[in-house]
């Protein structure tokens, strides 16, 4: 395994890394914000997608998917700024925290996962038991394909949630001339 970084490992480095996106999620009501969106637009995408795979599916539904790419693509992208490539960047690029609340992010994604399997495992099983209800091999697919695309967004979705607000750059700059300052005076409070 190399243990240097590539040039392709700066690049991703970098353009996890940029200000600019890390903006849209600065906040925790922003980050909320950006990964409700994107529920609803991977919902919406896989919905669309169900539907235009479907032999009598209407024929605008394909178009409209396509209209959902670029916003989708963005809110990944600001989710990936969010949580500056914690799942995206190599492990070689993340430090010791990183790499650890990336561990920790993996295991809380899949007991959330493991969760929503079993609810609805009992749900349907509990619908057929006392209901009566009797699912066609119809909806088998499309229930699967949902739960893989959950599953595969899971750890993006728990990572951004997770992600601490910055400290404000006065703060910062407030802390900073304190340590100037007391480096200059010691003992003076």
């Amino acid at each position: 395994m190399t243990t240097t970084a590539t040039r392709y490992d700066r690049r991703m480095y970098a353009i996890m890394n940029r200000r600019d996106m890390q903006a849209l999620g600065r906040t925790a009501a922003r980050r909320r914000a950006l990964v409700a969106v994107h529920i609803a637009l991977t919902a919406a995408s896989v919905a669309l997608w169900l539907g235009s795979v479907h032999p009598r599916g209407p024929l605008w539904m394909p178009l409209v998917l396509l209209a959902l790419v670029v916003p989708w693509c963005v809110a990944m992208g600001a989710i990936n700024g969010a949580t500056r490539g914690l799942l995206e960047l190599r492990g070689r690029m993340l430090d010791e925290r990183q790499l650890h609340e990336r561990d920790r992010v993996r295991s809380l994604a899949h007991r959330i996962g493991l969760g929503l399997l079993f609810a609805g495992t009992a749900g349907t099983g509990l619908a057929m038991w006392l209901g009566g209800f009797r699912f066609g091999g119809g909806a088998l697919f499309p229930a699967l394909f949902a739960l893989l695309v959950t599953q595969w967004m899971l750890p993006a979705w728990v990572a951004c949630l997770r992600v601490q607000d910055d400290i404000p750059d006065e703060v910062l700059d407030t802390a900073d001339d304190y340590t100037e300052r007391q480096a200059e005076y010691p003992g003076q409070e």
